[in-house]
């Protein structure tokens, strides 16, 4: 069946959807609407998100059904292997995905990800160091690599 619930973080509401066998999409929302409709996969993703927060979790174990062409499930496989607390270009992402010369092309895909956090897109930067840009709004991408750091 799925389900859908809000998780009040420090970065805001965020929206964790599953289709009932695993998690469809996890995204920022401005406020709490529509229907909640609590599972075990969104149980679980909620709790992990505030462990994240807590500072206990450093990686998510969590089921995941992407929806994406071959080349945006690479790129955000890639994600997944970031460590908590670093960073990793969009070039870098480029050639984990299998195309090193397809940068702006993973910087569309890493912008996509449906899974916020979970797959850490805000672990991506620009490759002369800078923020680069963000699905989310761009102060919670900055407070999120603040938020590792420490």
């Amino acid at each position: 069946m799925g389900g859908r619930i809000i998780a009040d973080t420090p970065v805001g509401y965020l929206e964790i959807i599953s289709d009932g066998t695993a998690l469809t999409g996890i995204r920022s929302v401005g406020s709490i609407t529509g229907e909640i409709l609590t599972d075990e996969i969104t149980a679980e993703a909620k709790r992990q998100l505030a462990e994240y927060f807590d500072k206990k979790r450093i990686r998510f174990e969590l089921p995941l059904h992407p929806n994406g062409t071959d080349f945006q499930l690479r790129v955000w496989n890639a994600l997944a292997e970031i460590p908590f607390g670093e960073t990793r270009s969009y070039r870098d992402i480029a050639e984990a995905a299998g195309n090193p010369k397809a940068c702006r092309a993973a910087g569309n895909a890493v912008g996509k990800n449906p899974f916020l956090i979970v797959l850490p897109c805000h672990r991506v930067i620009a490759s002369d160091g800078t923020t680069g840009g963000f699905s989310a709004d761009i102060r919670i991408k900055k407070y999120l690599l603040e938020f590792e750091k420490h």
